[in-house]
């Protein structure tokens, strides 16, 4: 039971066409995911810190930075008692607790950043205007206290494609929620 070389060109023309159709359909699945394990990092992230802070009972930070296109971040330890410091970080005063990385290294294409589309989290309308992605303050560091309450905030990423998230930061608690914008019904879902 033989085929032609015109059944098998055939069979492989529907093969090549079903594979070009589905690729953009894969990578927008692979930029979604990544984004959401992103996020999910992040907060994890801001979850250690406040284990850290309450396991040496000394205040914890986040601190990010930019760094050309890219935030960094990186995790400090309060030296003095005073809180955590730039000016206490450049002294050496507030030590480095876990070194600084980039969300584009460890998950590449999602950065920090808001969609011009995408409202703030708990806002209906979209604010003009440069829109921070690191709400937390104008020192851009989330500190977290032995009692395990913290800076209040929202840190907001996405990927390539459209998927936008938000990374709450809640102040009582010192807790994180993990937050989709979900664009059909225009508004944020916790994940």
């Amino acid at each position: 039971m033989g085929f032609t070389l015109v059944e098998i060109l055939v069979v492989l023309a529907i093969i090549v066409t079903m594979a070009i159709i589905g690729l953009p359909l894969v990578r927008q699945a692979i930029d979604e995911y990544r984004a959401a394990a992103a996020a999910r990092y992040l907060a994890g992230r801001c979850a250690l810190a406040r284990m850290e802070a309450v396991k040496r009972s000394a205040r914890v930070g986040l601190r990010f930075e930019g760094d050309g296109a890219d935030t960094r971040y990186a995790a400090y330890v309060d030296g003095n008692g005073n809180g955590i410091r730039t000016a206490d970080i450049r002294r050496g005063i507030d030590w480095l607790l876990v070194p600084a990385e980039r969300l584009g290294d460890l998950f590449p294409g999602v950065v920090f950043g808001l969609r011009p589309a995408v409202p703030e989290v708990g806002e209906r309308v979209i604010a003009s205007g440069v829109r921070d992605p690191l709400r937390i303050g104008s020192s851009n560091i989330v500190t977290f206290t032995p009692l395990g309450t913290a800076t209040s905030g929202t840190l907001y990423l996405h990927g390539r494609g459209q998927t936008q998230f938000a990374v709450r930061i809640l102040g009582v608690t010192g807790r994180t929620r993990v937050l989709r914008f979900e664009s059909g019904a225009r508004e944020w879902i916790t994940k």
